[in-house]
């Protein structure tokens, strides 16, 4: 299980409704401006289409944060192989499971796996430890970018969710500047968006301020801090 510390504080999730030159653009944009997490999100595209992309992306990133695929951990171990600097998956519960991926992947390879109910909070609780690196829990708000997304659970609902497991949960869903602060006092270990950088006029300084508000002291934090 790799080190993550603060480099779980805020994922760029891809939005391929994007124009390519546009979407790359916007992951330059955003790792200049302090993103920790990129995950190449495309459904709908082939695994060699998939593949062109991550090496593309790998690129652009060029190592300023992380570079996870979305769904497809044979396609993260093709980029591997071909050079392309690819730091793990982010799995959904119809996908290979986190043990394959790990033994695919290797010990300081990026897992998420993606939960919202706490059948899934379980089956995670049970696998032995270095697994998993965080849970990816949501929906928070309802959103555009997955139309067949479960019930949302809202800030109160994150929270208990958060509380029942020692994983960190890194908050996805419809997530803007506003729920950054809350979700953070509720438990968040990072937050993850599409929309709220991918459909930015300007998507640097739509990172910058989520990074700020993510970096900013809980009122936990600070109370320890004094």
């Amino acid at each position: 299980m790799t080190s993550l510390g603060t480099r779980l504080a805020l994922h760029l999730v891809t939005d391929d409704r994007l124009a390519w030159d546009r979407l790359l653009a916007v992951v330059d944009a955003a790792a200049g401006a302090g993103v920790d997490v990129v995950q190449l999100r495309a459904k709908t595209v082939t695994a060699r289409e998939l593949l062109r992309q991550a090496r593309a992306m790998s690129d652009v990133i060029d190592r300023r944060c992380l570079l996870l695929i979305n769904d497809r951990v044979d396609v993260a171990v093709a980029a591997r192989e071909e050079g392309a600097r690819v730091d793990g998956v982010h799995l959904g519960q119809g996908d290979l499971p986190p043990q394959t991926a790990r033994r695919l992947l290797g010990a300081h390879a990026v897992i998420g796996w993606t939960a919202n109910t706490a059948e899934h909070r379980a089956a995670a609780g049970s696998l032995l430890q270095g697994t998993v690196d965080y849970l990816g829990v949501g929906v928070i708000r309802p959103t555009s970018t997955k139309p067949d997304h479960p019930p949302a659970l809202g800030v109160d609902g994150f929270a208990a969710f958060a509380a029942g497991t020692p994983l960190p949960c890194v908050a996805i869903g419809g997530v803007g500047l506003d729920d950054v602060a809350p979700l953070r006092a509720a438990g968040a270990a990072g937050i993850a968006v599409v929309s709220a950088i991918c459909g930015a006029e300007d998507p640097a300084a739509a990172a910058r301020g989520l990074r700020g508000a993510a970096d900013a002291p809980t009122p936990s934090e600070a109370a320890v801090a004094r």
